[in-house]
């Protein structure tokens, strides 16, 4: 499984993804062999509050967590969550073969170049993805994020009292929560699209191995700004348009050519970014598709990308293996599935051997 804690391990966490729209928590135990939902809550944002993946107004992003573990009554004191955007740079390298230290110090010196950041001012990471270590060279997956991107999130979880434990890249929860619930086969290659409100992220991988991941400035944001503009729908009505629900008087006629010009955007850029990971990586061939995230909802988008790919497209479900909860907890999770993803890859990170 694969995870990078750029501020160190944990046993228990509470997975906290931090979005532009809302603040989805995860809290999960290991119960007679399988792994079940303890706690799990969804508060949602105002839309000024995280803009363009970096928290605005961290007072109202620490008031959103305690509401949240006050009124879900999460156990954990601990905290995992997630960042994304351009502050994240992920690059898989290719360098010597050496032993640990001297393969950290080689990663961190081969960095300089991959990174458009002074490297005084970001975290790196690493993890070797190669299985054969006897070989001259090895892959390598290196990983830098800005530190004031990481302390823009981590004050705010103080603010609120709670224990930052780990930061990890939003995709590679995303490939967390995947590789538990499907269990991939070594060679099955599958691109997994997380499509929140204003990032998509993108991480296409072969068996448990990451190829290639992005983050693409595009999301659910757009479909609501043109419902709004297009019915001068106020923003509560054209989010319930948006994921199919019935609004007044507005008729399928009205709505459905609307959200179709922005899926042709959406459906766009993950081809233009297939195009590329085609061209870096011969040979490679994408046989699914799962979508997550809020907009994996919106009506028309999966069968748009069915239609464009020509492969098998369904929602990622991160409730495949993970038991969710009965009674408290179990509407929410059946409405929002697809918007727990990372919290419940995030919080499977307190499992360090699954």
């Amino acid at each position: 499984m694969l995870g990078l804690p750029f501020l160190g391990k944990s046993k228990a966490v509470v997975g906290l993804d931090i979005g532009s729209t809302s603040i989805k928590a995860v809290e999960l135990q290991r119960n007679r062999g399988s792994i079940t939902v303890s706690h799990v809550g969804l508060e949602p944002l105002a839309s000024d509050i995280v803009v363009d993946s970096m928290i605005v107004d961290s007072g109202s992003v620490a008031s959103a967590i305690s509401k949240l573990f006050g009124e879900h009554a999460f156990k954990a004191k601990l905290v995992a969550t997630s960042v994304s955007g351009h502050s994240v740079i992920v690059k898989k390298i290719s360098i010597q073969t050496m032993a640990e230290p001297e393969l950290g110090e080689a990663v961190r010196g081969e960095a300089a170049q991959y990174i458009p950041f002074d490297m005084s001012d970001v975290n790196v990471d690493y993890q070797v993805l190669s299985t054969d270590l006897t070989g001259p060279t090895i892959d390598v997956l290196l990983v830098a994020v800005k530190k004031d991107k990481i302390l823009n999130y981590t004050n705010a979880l103080q603010l609120a009292g709670r224990q930052p434990s780990i930061v990890d890249i939003d995709a590679f929860a995303l490939q967390n929560c995947y590789e538990y619930n499907y269990d991939p086969a070594p060679t099955a290659t599958v691109a997994l699209l997380n499509i929140g409100a204003s990032v998509m992220n993108i991480n296409i991988l072969r068996g448990n191995n990451p190829l290639f991941t992005r983050d693409v400035s595009v999301g659910g944001n757009q479909y609501t700004d043109s419902l709004q503009k297009e019915l001068d729908l106020g923003f509560d009505d054209a989010e319930a348009l948006k994921l199919g629900r019935k609004v007044g008087t507005v008729s399928d006629d009205a709505k459905l050519p609307i959200l179709q010009q922005v899926t042709e955007i959406i459906v766009l850029e993950i081809q233009k970014t297939f195009d590329f990971f085609r061209a870096t990586a011969s040979g490679e061939h994408i046989e699914r598709i799962l979508v997550s995230g809020g907009s994996a909802q919106v009506p028309g988008l999966l069968e748009a990308l069915r239609q464009e790919f020509s492969i098998p497209v369904d929602q990622l479900n991160p409730f495949q293996k993970v038991v969710p909860p009965i009674g408290e907890g179990a509407d929410l999770i059946e409405k929002h599935a697809s918007q727990l993803v990372v919290a419940v890859g995030l919080a499977l990170r307190s499992f360090e051997k699954l």
